[in-house]
């Protein structure tokens, strides 16, 4: 029993120093780099705030603790961050990137200028999980999903394909809605005062570009006419719905392409290639940042929506919006630019 002892004791000890030494050169070397975080949105908005946020905890959570310093790249809606991520940034574990929740739907859509492959990237994983919603002042009158197939119902824009007119056109096209988008809008907050000042009746985004204005939401002061994903809001449980404007399987099919880009989040990657020890600490410390209290407390009193997206959900999204039949692929290309957030 006591040789028993002893061997498993033995057995144990190897184990651990095996593991030491893997670890060891690991954090040598991220304790001797200080990290790059690549964010493909401008200063000021969720994709940056939430950056940011993760920046300031993700350090403690990796082996030798290193400092990580935010760099915006915020050309073509984050096209170029992608981009750089897939072919120039380096491949060593010390450029981490994000950009938008898009990029999948566009890379499958062949969107001019993106020549990322999502499935080449090593997934991280992904913080929030924002859900779009359509809004109307109360000026407007308009109570629910009827009124924007009833009428014509005006919209803030900011170009084709953008958080804002993504949604709207998208309606316009599969379902026959009436919005009519005036484009110019530098984005959700531009847009939310053109609402005020009666210049639009309403406006389309994600929920969480309005989490400032929630006050004004419950007051009836602005009504949310409906959510763009199936699964109901948890702030509030009673917006309808567009899928129940859906009448086909077609239209659903294209509608949860379009739409399936909610489920990233804010995704964050490392560059195809990337040495695998390094890679799967820093997935290991991504998870670990998304469940640290202190991040949790600090997302909560900064409104920031910092839930947690596990890299093996979005592999696993990604290899579903991979499979779409191609027909559905080719009705999308010709519906609509490939999305934009």
């Amino acid at each position: 029993m006591q040789r028993l002892v002893l061997g498993l004791c033995g057995c144990v000890l190897v184990a651990a120093a095996t593991l030491a030494q893997a670890i060891a050169p690991v954090e040598q070397f991220f304790a001797a780099h200080q990290l790059v975080l690549i964010l493909g949105h401008p200063v000021g908005g969720d994709y940056d705030l939430g950056g940011r946020l993760m920046a300031q905890h993700l350090g403690r959570h990796i082996p030798g603790h290193p400092n990580i310093v935010v760099q915006n790249m915020p050309a073509a809606a984050s096209v170029v961050a992608a981009n750089y991520m897939f072919s120039r940034a380096p491949r060593d574990g010390s450029v981490i990137g994000s950009f938008s929740r898009n990029i999948p739907n566009q890379a499958i859509l062949g969107q001019a200028g993106l020549e990322a492959d999502p499935r080449r990237f090593f997934w991280l994983g992904a913080a929030s999980l924002p859900s779009r919603v359509c809004l109307a002042s109360r000026a407007s009158g308009a109570k629910g999903i009827a009124d924007v197939f009833e009428r014509e119902f005006v919209v803030g824009g900011a170009g084709a394909g953008s958080s804002l007119s993504i949604l709207p056109t998208t309606l316009n096209r599969v379902l026959g809605a009436k919005f009519r988008i005036v484009e110019g809008y530098k984005g959700p907050p531009d847009a939310w005062l053109a609402m005020e000042r009666g210049e639009i009746e309403g406006l389309c985004s994600s929920i969480n570009q309005f989490i400032s204005h929630e006050s004004e939401i419950r007051a009836g002061a602005v009504r949310i006419l409906f959510r763009a994903e199936e699964t109901p809001l948890a702030e509030f449980p009673e917006a309808p719905s567009i899928y129940a404007a859906a009448k086909t399987d077609q239209q659903r099919a294209t509608l949860r392409f379009i739409f399936a880009s909610v489920e990233f989040g804010r995704p964050y990657v490392l560059p195809p290639d990337s040495p695998p020890d390094r890679a799967h600490i820093l997935r290991t410390a991504f998870e670990e940042t998304l469940r640290d209290p202190e991040l949790i407390t600090a997302a909560r009193t900064s409104k920031i929506d910092m839930t947690p997206r596990p890299a093996g959900d979005l592999v696993s999204l990604l290899d579903r919006l991979y499979a779409t039949p191609r027909e559905t692929i080719d009705m999308v290309s010709k519906l609509i630019p490939a999305g934009r957030d």
